[in-house]
């Protein structure tokens, strides 16, 4: 498909046929704008609306930066795609960016500067893509393998999926959005989710399972950090003790190490040896209570996604605003004389 730029063009004599001077403020402008809309309508040409568009508009500076490839915003997208790729979040993603040498200014809105960039850019000025919200999700749904075979069974879910990737492919094959929802419907396949209930009923179900392997995790971590501040101090302790010269301070400390470990049950070197085991049970059994409490806190937000995006697409204008999207995508700014 070949993208086309229409232009259309309305002149006006300053004065009207009755002597008056035409005005232009917010009200004629809007009038305009009105019969412009109509003629393009006439025509089967959808108008551009702006108080749409989210993103501001490119400058034919920029525009031409990004043709020659000096465009330090095209830099940027490139940077944070190839990071994108390897890190877990966008606090990693941010922390990369800073060892490449970007400046990364942090707030309400995060802006990044290239080394020798004049000016910082927001995020959110580098597209739809590239805003906070955008990049997480980016990386949320980068795992999600594919090549996850249809259940039998048929599924509502699935079916609203499945139509809503073919309805973005008749726009755009290489939409970002496309990526991300044949993620989803990866997952839709793979755990055989029939319904947005079914969903629903799990994001509850993991949020319990979150909250108990926290409370859990939290007990455990308590308790390996007293345990572990304990060991070094019975470490410190006998080599203190193995030490054939001490100085006064090593000898506060030896006393100071005594009395803790005493209190403690930890009098000879049999029971330090004992300690130390302790602890390391007490990992191994830390380190399968931490990935289940991270493997379910990453479904949850997968399923929270679905469900989002469930509701988004529900809506019915889902595909109407990529259509919007793609076009002013395609439209190439131009230099007004």
């Amino acid at each position: 498909m070949i993208a086309t730029r229409v232009d259309n063009h309305i002149i006006i004599n300053s004065y009207g046929i009755d002597g008056r001077k035409f005005n232009v403020n917010k009200k004629t402008l809007d009038e305009l704008k009105e019969i412009s809309d109509r003629v393009c309508l006439a025509f089967g040409i959808q108008p551009f609306d702006k108080s749409k568009d989210k993103r501001k508009t490119v400058e034919y500076n920029e525009w031409q930066n990004e043709q020659r490839g000096t465009s330090w915003k095209q830099k940027i997208r490139l940077e944070i795609d190839g990071l994108i790729l390897k890190v877990k979040n966008v606090d990693e993603l941010l922390a990369e960016l800073e060892m490449l040498g970007y400046t990364v200014r942090r707030g309400k809105y995060i802006s990044v500067k290239a080394p020798d960039q004049q000016r910082a850019v927001r995020l959110k000025t580098l597209g739809e893509d590239y805003t906070v919200e955008s990049l997480a999700s980016r990386i949320l749904w980068r795992d999600v393998g594919a090549g996850i075979k249809n259940p039998c069974k048929s599924s509502a879910l699935r079916d609203k999926y499945s139509k809503t990737i073919d309805d973005i492919q008749a726009v755009n094959a290489n939409h970002p959005t496309l990526e991300q929802l044949g993620a989803m419907l990866t997952v839709i396949n793979r755990d055989n989710l029939r319904s947005i209930g079914e969903v629903e009923g799990k994001i509850r179900q993991l949020e319990y399972e979150i909250e108990k392997a926290r409370q859990e995790l939290n007990t455990l971590t308590t308790e390996l950090d007293n345990l572990k501040t304990l060991a070094e101090q019975a470490e410190e302790y006998f080599s203190l003790l193995d030490k054939a010269e001490r100085i006064p301070a090593d000898e506060l400390r030896l006393k100071m190490h005594k009395t803790v470990l005493e209190s403690n049950n930890i009098v000879n070197r049999s029971d330090y040896e004992y300690l130390k085991s302790v602890v390391a049970d007490m990992q191994k059994k830390a380190a399968p209570l931490k990935e289940n409490f991270e493997r379910c806190s990453k479904l949850c937000e997968l399923y929270s996604e679905i469900a989002k995006t469930y509701y988004e697409i529900s809506k019915g204008d889902y595909i109407a605003r990529l259509v919007e999207e793609e076009l002013k995508s395609r439209a190439k700014p131009r230099c007004s004389l």
